[in-house]
Order: structure tokens, then C-alpha cells, then sequence
């Protein structure tokens, strides 16, 4: 019997922009009911060919079939009527829309030529999102309202509303703890055992050995690898082929056992009704400290009330010993707290402006006299930030978003040491963030530390966390359950304290 045709093809696929070729001849096979994975580094093309699949990006050369047939994708429309649905990291939602007009948005349910009523829609609505496992979303609430994995449900119940064949995922797990990621593979389970194919973009190399049927590798714009067999390819070679070199997932050498100065940051009794109980914490010059809990926890509440970003219902945070004005950015940043937030691009980042404004925005009052700004003096001092970190490419006039993500992130770390941050709060940092330039972030993280940076950093990711940090509080539905050195713990003991142990009294 011969096998079954290819659902998807794309052969010889490329794409230029100006000054970049960003896909040369890429070829790319996708059977239905299977879960192909798109693997590379950040800027080896995997957006831009999903971009061209999803109909937003037109090919400068190469075919695409479906289903045995050639076609032309001229707008995600196109996709979509072909059974093609695209679920972006950065969800496309309309957050002053309910779930359900979200859902529906753009073919909205109609009948004799007329949009049905609100409460059909909201009643389809609620039988996909019961079919994803989570009945308890209300489709009358607005988008804005929902968490962020709550979102990422939503944006997977649009895709199911339409007669799709093949969903693409790209890091649909980057806001998901383990219970709504092990929901994730449920649902994408249900629908290849249905014949829906799944092409998946993650960087976590542990999701596509437990998910992945097959994995295409794209470096510099071209597929280094097709079909690879997902569970059994070793993972040293599927790092080799997406750097070009062999990579270990390794962190820096943790520094011995020395005596530390005195805190420089103290938090006291620090609470928020419905979000954390009273947490007590030292953290001194040099010192990396990790959060490490599920989503939902209580991890960045509890950072961003510490940077003042939130207002405690009760205690204090105290640097050098001086109380902070509770709920004031202003007053955290200027006793020398600064904060990388888990969405950089929304929360950080200028994407329009270059990296030299990105970097020097917290520090302009050093580059203004009489009300005029030195630029030669603001893009020196930015450039000599962004070169500590070896951010690249070493232009300080490109626009921050044509930056990688590993990148971005360096760039809001170049900010704070301008600044002359004193305490670091680190939320998701290497969120996006490729295999190969994460060891590089670590790296840059604990090379802040050694010259005397007190870190405090949040991950889901927890190997990241106890390979990074020097000392641990594991917390539960807001309640630290555990304080230990992160030697002193493993992946397992810290998963059993999240899901099992009892919040402390």
C-alpha cells in the first residue's frame, strides 16, 4: 500500500527583506495527524516560514501544495478557508472583545445571511472551549480579563472554530505551567488522533521528545535537517545542527562558599490579599536568589511589588536599610531596583525606538542639560552598556525590534547597568530565548552577580532556576513552602513541594 501523500509541502520556499534573506530554498513536509516540529535559533527563519504558510508573508520563489494540490496563500484568509490555522506566541487578541466575539471574530456565526444572536455564539463558544478542557472560561468575559494561559486556550479555541486541517503552534507553552501543558499535549493528542496535523515551535527540546513525531531543523534561513525522527534523535545533534556547534545545557560555575556583605535588599512581611501571604527575604550583593513555583503562585506579583509596580496590603521593602514608599516605581528605581518583566515587548521595550534609547530611557536625566539632550553622550554610554553584554549586532541605531529575543533581553539588562541598578529582578528571563544564546544569558547573569549585583529571578523553567540560583524559595498558591540552597534540590523534590506540599502557616 503506498503511504498517504503529504497534507502540507513547501518546496524551495524563499523569502528576502531588505539587507536579509531571511529563507533560502526551504523545504518543508507535513503529514495529517502528525506533530511536526519547526526547531532553530531565534532568526534562523522559523516565524518568517510560518508567516509565509499563514498567508501574511508572500514567497519571492518556491511552491506550496495542500492536499496534493498547488496553491497560492495571497492572505491568512486564504489559509484559513484551506483548513490552515496559526496560533502566534504574541497573541492576536482583541482584549476588549468577549471570548466568544474573539473566537468568532471574523466569521462570525450567521444564519440566512445574518449574525446570530450573541448567545449562540457564546454557547459554540463554550462547547470548544469544553472540548479544551477548560468549561470554567466564561465566552460573556472580556479577553483582557483572562490570565495569560487562559488567553492562549482562547486563541486555540478560534483555531478549532474553523474546519482546520493544520494548526501551527509556536511556543504555545512559554505561559503554561505543567498542569496546563500537560492540557496542551491532551488536546493536541485529541486532534492528531482525529487527522489534524500539528506543526510545533518550542525551544524547550523536552517538549518535542515528548510531543514530536518528526522535527525540521532551519538554521540561517535554511532546513539543515527534514523529518528527523523526534524522540530518538540524539539531543547533542539537534543543538549542533541549530548552532553549528555542539552546546551543553550548562550554567555557570556556581562561586563557592564565601562570606557575603550585608543585605542590600530586605523584604518584610511583604502581602497582597489574593495573591501572596506575608513573605520575609534577604538578598545580598552578589547573591542570585530564585522564585520557583507554578503559574499563579504568586512569582511575579511578588516581584513586581517589590519593585513597586504593586501596592502591598501589608509589610515592607527596605534597601540599605531604608524603607521604600510602598507602591512607587519611581522611589524602587531610584534606590537602585530595576525590573526585567516576563513580556519584554509589551512591558519594556520601545519597539519602534533603537537599542540606544531602549537602553538609556531610565537614565536621561544624565544626557540633559538646559533642556537639551546630548545624543553623541546618550549613544557612547549605550553603546558601552550593549558591549559588556555582547549584545548584537553592535549598532547602536537599530530599532530594538529587529533584535533576536535573546537580544531584547540583553538590551533591558544593558538599561539597568546604565543606570547603576543595585538589585536586579529577573521575571522569565530567557523566555524566547534560543538553546544557544540562554547559556549566554546565564552567563551575563552570573557574571552581574559576581561584580557585586544582588539578582532575584523568577523561571517556570525549573532546571533554569537551580542551575542559576544560589539559594531557593519554592512557593505554593502564594506561600513559600521551602527555602533551601539550590544544590541542596532537584527538578523532582521541587515539583513534588509545588504540587503537594502544604502552604506554610
Amino acid at each position: 500500500m503506498a503511504p498517504e501523500p503529504p497534507l502540507l509541502t513547501m518546496s524551495g520556499i524563499t523569502k528576502s527583506f531588505p539587507g536579509v534573506r531571511a529563507l533560502d530554498g526551504v523545504d518543508l513536509d507535513v503529514l495529517s495527524g502528525e506533530v511536526h516540529c519547526l526547531l532553530g535559533q531565534n532568526g534562523a527563519g522559523k516565524s518568517t516560514l510560518i508567516k509565509v504558510l499563514a498567508g501574511a508573508h508572500q514567497p519571492d520563489d518556491g511552491t506550496i501544495g495542500w492536499r496534493g494540490e498547488q496553491v497560492t496563500l495571497r492572505s491568512p484568509i486564504a489559509a484559513m478557508r484551506l483548513g490552515i490555522a496559526t496560533i502566534y506566541q504574541e497573541l492576536d487578541l482583541v482584549e476588549g472583545l468577549s471570548v466568544a466575539e474573539n473566537v468568532y471574530l471574523g466569521h462570525e456565526l450567521t444564519t440566512a445571511g445574518f449574525v446570530v444572536r450573541g448567545k449562540d455564539a457564546r454557547t459554540a463558544t463554550a462547547a470548544l472551549l469544553k472540548r479544551l478542557g477548560h468549561p470554567e472560561i466564561d465566552p460573556a468575559r472580556r479577553v483582557g480579563e483572562l490570565s495569560a494561559a487562559q488567553q492562549q486556550i482562547v486563541s486555540m479555541a478560534r483555531a478549532l472554530s474553523h474546519d482546520v486541517r493544520l494548526i501551527v503552534m509556536d511556543e504555545p507553552s512559554a505561559a503554561l505551567d505543567p498542569d496546563e501543558v500537560d492540557n496542551l499535549f491532551r488536546i493536541v493528542g485529541d486532534l492528531t488522533a482525529e487527522g489534524v496535523a500539528v506543526v510545533y515551535i518550542s525551544h524547550r527540546l523536552e517538549e518535542i521528545r515528548r510531543i514530536g513525531d518528526r522535527v525540521t531543523v532551519l538554521k540561517d534561513g535554511r532546513a539543515v535537517a527534514g523529518g528527523l525522527p523526534a524522540k530518538s534523535t540524539p539531543t547533542r545533534e539537534v543543538v549542533a545542527l541549530m548552532t553549528g556547534r555542539n552546546v551543553e545545557y550548562v550554567f555557570p560555575e556556581r562561586p563557592t562558599l564565601r562570606d557575603l556583605p550585608d543585605p542590600v535588599l530586605e523584604v518584610r512581611g511583604l502581602a497582597r490579599d489574593g495573591e501572596f501571604a506575608p513573605l520575609d527575604l534577604t538578598l545580598r550583593p552578589g547573591e542570585i536568589v530564585g522564585l520557583a513555583g507554578l503559574v499563579g503562585s504568586g512569582r511575579s506579583e511578588i516581584l513586581e511589588t517589590v519593585y513597586g509596580a504593586r501596592r502591598p496590603s501589608a509589610g515592607e521593602v527596605l534597601v540599605d536599610g531604608r524603607r521604600l514608599k510602598p507602591g512607587s516605581v519611581r522611589a524602587a528605581v531610584r534606590a537602585g531596583l530595576g525590573l526585567a518583566p516576563e513580556e519584554r515587548k509589551a512591558q519594556a521595550l520601545l519597539m519602534l525606538e533603537s537599542v540606544t534609547r531602549n537602553v538609556s530611557v531610565s537614565s536621561m536625566s544624565r544626557f540633559s542639560y538646559a533642556g537639551w539632550l546630548d545624543r553623541s553622550a546618550e549613544r557612547d554610554a549605550a553603546r558601552k552598556a550593549t558591549r559588556e553584554l555582547s549584545l548584537r549586532p553592535d549598532n547602536p541605531s537599530a530599532p530594538v525590534r529587529t533584535l533576536s529575543g535573546g537580544n531584547q533581553q540583553k538590551a533591558v539588562l544593558a538599561r539597568w547597568l546604565l543606570r547603576g541598578c543595585r538589585v536586579l529582578l529577573l521575571d522569565e528571563p530567557t523566555r524566547g530565548v534560543d538553546v544557544g544564546a540562554r547559556a549566554e544569558l546565564y552567563a551575563v547573569i552570573r557574571r552581574l552577580a559576581d561584580d557585586g549585583l544582588a539578582v532575584l529571578m523568577v523561571s517556570s523553567e525549573v532546571p533554569e532556576v537551580l542551575g542559576l540560583a544560589d539559594r531557593v524559595l519554592v512557593l505554593r498558591e502564594g506561600h513559600v513552602v521551602h527555602t533551601a540552597p539550590a544544590q541542596e534540590l532537584d527538578e523532582h523534590r521541587v515539583l513534588d513541594l509545588v504540587m503537594e506540599g502544604s502552604p506554610a502557616s
